[in-house]
């Protein structure tokens, strides 16, 4: 029996993408929410979880740093999906007719020039996917969806233009997440590790934790911070660094932070994907 990956979405979605050139092997799970995916893998329904956390276009992915820390789980990879928008509508139909588009709220946005250009209005769904699923279901000439490939081979609809997203660096960061880490691999690439912390009530705890990393040597590609339980004065930050726990620099680094948080959760160590160059 193959193993099982969750993802959020429908069939076709982009996180079912990411499932399928990640793991091509394993059998993708559609889940309602990101929370049905979480629970899927802590379930043993799953055997991993792909969970979107960041696009080059809209940022940070709503809630999933709010989830992540007390998910249970643990990451043990990362991919990249390239998001190619696609125009897709029934077969006979073509672009001419076109006069709405479906699709999710943050990709509309993301073809504006050329729904513009053809004088196509932009119709708000709850998902690409879903909205791929619906055109087909209605079967109206003048409909069509915003969304991948994938959702219009699956829904049996005509790709009438390709690509027609506004920039050509849309690009969703996935992790992939399991009920166990696994510290004992070293990627081709280098290494990450990610972790979340709070630091102590003292002056200059922030700068004075970060300061490790640098005297170190230890390169630090992301740091953001967000409040915690809708609270003005706790603030939880989420980091990811170049290296492995075991990397000498890497834990002094860690050492020196510890000393000036509150809390610290390493939610994973996993190999670098080269795509991130």
């Amino acid at each position: 029996m193959p193993e099982t990956i969750a993802f959020q979405g429908e069939l076709g979605a982009y996180s079912h993408e990411a499932c399928l050139n990640a793991r091509p092997d394993m059998e993708p799970l559609p889940c309602r929410t990101f929370e049905d995916v979480i629970d899927a893998v802590r379930s043993e329904k799953a055997d991993l979880a792909m969970l979107p956390v960041e696009n080059t276009i809209y940022g940070r992915v709503a809630d999933i740093h709010r989830l992540l820390p007390n998910s249970g789980l643990k990451i043990v990879d990362e991919a990249f999906v390239r998001v190619h928008i696609n125009l897709l509508a029934v077969p006979g139909a073509q672009l001419s007719d076109i006069t709405e588009a479906h699709s999710h709220v943050v990709l509309l946005p993301q073809c504006a020039k050329f729904l513009a250009a053809h004088g196509i209005r932009g119709r708000v769904n709850a998902d690409n996917a879903r909205a791929a699923r619906e055109v087909a279901e209605r079967g109206e000439k003048h409909a069509a969806a915003l969304a991948s490939e994938l959702a219009g081979e699956i829904h049996g609809l005509k790709v009438l233009a390709r690509h027609i997203e506004d920039t050509d660096s849309n690009t969703t960061r996935f992790l992939l997440m399991a009920r166990e880490g696994d510290n004992t691999r070293r990627g081709e690439h280098g290494m990450m590790t990610t972790f979340v912390f709070q630091v102590r009530n003292i002056p200059a705890a922030l700068y004075k934790g970060m300061g490790g990393f640098a005297t170190n040597g230890v390169n630090m590609t992301k740091l953001e911070s967000y409040m915690v339980d809708g609270s003005f004065t706790a603030t939880q930050f989420y980091a990811d660094i170049e290296g492995h726990p075991d990397d000498a620099p890497v834990a002094r680094a860690l050492e020196e932070l510890d000393y000036f948080t509150d809390m610290l959760n390493i939610l994973g160590t996993y190999p670098r994907d080269p795509r991130r160059d």
